[in-house]
């Protein structure tokens, strides 16, 4: 599994991610701006946390205070959109949220809390509380009830990109998660589920990538198959 993080703080999420990922039965590839990203080595990517989105990727100025990384979100940038072309799955975790939905044309609010009267919060504890909706895969993966989350974020979505759905709100209604209502995998969550390995339903999202990173790599296997065999006639 490829796994994107930042240049600050990718030293201790990068370890938080690969323990998830094992536990899931997975292996993990650091990727940061200074790797070389080769698809062809995974079955399935995580976008990590850690840095703001450039406005300027969806079309609107800084407005707000931001820690930015133009290389990290040109790398991003191209890796997301290439995984949805290959049917690579995706988890995006809170920036990956983010930056799920401003591939896909959506837009972000730069200042979330400004919007929202939602309580800030600036702990890997779980301190917010998220509804699920019915209807969404996220919901088929970790159950409806509703799940206490950590929250570390100051951006959200705002306008949602193409072939997404909202899979999550808090009480306020704050977007806390999305999803793709077509192939491939793609789910995207505000929160940290990396620092919440000891929640099932947190480990569970790590376990629906590495299924779908399993079945998309059985397809890929059975894909070279008969292409070699063709090759061979």
């Amino acid at each position: 599994m490829g796994v994107t993080v930042s240049r600050h703080s990718g030293w201790r999420i990068f370890p938080l991610i690969w323990l998830n990922l094992a536990l899931a039965g997975a292996r993990a590839l650091r990727w940061d701006t200074a790797e070389e990203i080769d698809l062809d080595r995974v079955d399935g990517i995580v976008i990590g946390g850690g840095d703001d989105i450039a406005p300027s990727l969806y079309g609107t100025e800084i407005v707000a205070r931001v820690t930015l990384d133009p290389a990290r979100d040109r790398m991003e940038q191209s890796l997301i959109a290439q995984a949805l072309a290959q049917n690579l799955p995706i988890l995006g975790i809170c920036r990956g949220a983010q930056m799920l939905n401003v591939v896909l044309g959506g837009t972000l609010h730069q200042n979330a809390f400004g919007v929202y009267g939602s309580r800030k919060y600036s702990t890997i504890l779980p301190r917010r509380n998220v509804s699920i909706r019915r209807d969404s895969h996220l919901a088929r993966i970790a159950g409806t009830d509703p799940m206490r989350v950590n929250a570390l974020h100051s951006q959200a979505v705002n306008r949602l990109g193409r072939d997404l759905r909202i899979a999550a709100t808090d009480e306020a209604g704050m977007v806390q998660a999305v999803e793709r209502t077509a192939e491939p995998f793609a789910i995207g969550v505000q929160w940290h589920p990396e620092h919440l390995f000891y929640a099932r339903r947190q480990r569970r999202l790590f376990r629906a990538l590495t299924l779908a990173a399993r079945a998309y790599g059985a397809g890929r296997d059975q894909r070279d198959g008969v292409a070699t065999d063709l090759a061979a006639q």
